[in-house]
C-alpha cells in the first residue's frame, strides 16, 4: 500500500526483524515499559517466519522504517469467526500526524475484510489520552466493562504445574 507517496506499508520480512525491534524497543520506551522488554529480534523472527503466530506490517516513511502493526488472530466463539488482535501499533513521535498510523490501521481493517473476520481489537493504556482519542476517531469503542487477566511467567508455570 502506497500513501502520499512517501508512505509504504508492506509486511514484515525476515531481514526487517533487527529494526522491527528496534520499533519495539522505542514504543516500550514510549509506555515507559523499557524495563519489560527481555526478547530479541532472534526470537521475533522464529514467531514471525517459523512458527508464524504473528504477522507484522512495517510502515516506510521516505524510505525509513518508521512504524509498525504486530498482530495475530483470535477467534469470536459468538461470532463464531475469527478476529485480528492487534498487539502493537506503534509510530515514532517524529513522523506522527501525518496519516501513518490511520493508513496502518486502514490496512489491517482491509485484512480483516479479506480474510472474513468478525472483529478488530487492541487495548490501550488508560493514561495513553491522544491514542484513545486517536482510536475513538478511527470508529473504536473503547470497552469500559471488560479488563484484562493476565498470567506471566512465574504465574504460569505454578499454574502449568511446573513450579
Amino acid at each position: 500500500m502506497t500513501f502520499d507517496n512517501d508512505l509504504i506499508l508492506r509486511f514484515a520480512e525476515p531481514a526487517d526483524c533487527k529494526v522491527l525491534f528496534e520499533l519495539i524497543k522505542a514504543l516500550a520506551e514510549y509506555e515507559k515499559l523499557s524495563h519489560a522488554v527481555t526478547g530479541d529480534a532472534q526470537y521475533l523472527k522464529e514467531h514471525l517466519f517459523g512458527t508464524k503466530y504473528i504477522e507484522a506490517i512495517l510502515a516506510e516513511y521516505a524510505g525509513q522504517a518508521v512504524g509498525f502493526a504486530l498482530f495475530f488472530h483470535n477467534y469470536s466463539t459468538f461470532l463464531t469467526k475469527p478476529g485480528i488482535y492487534l498487539e502493537d501499533l506503534f509510530v515514532l513521535p517524529k513522523y506522527r500526524r501525518k496519516g501513518i498510523g490511520k493508513a496502518l490501521l486502514t490496512k489491517l481493517a482491509q485484512i480483516a475484510v479479506q480474510r472474513n473476520c468478525g472483529r478488530l481489537e487492541w487495548s490501550v493504556l488508560d493514561w495513553n489520552e491522544p491514542a484513545i482519542a486517536f482510536y475513538r476517531s478511527m470508529g473504536a469503542s473503547i470497552l469500559d466493562d471488560w479488563r484484562i487477566c493476565r498470567v506471566t511467567e512465574e504465574g504460569l508455570n505454578k499454574l502449568g504445574g511446573r513450579e
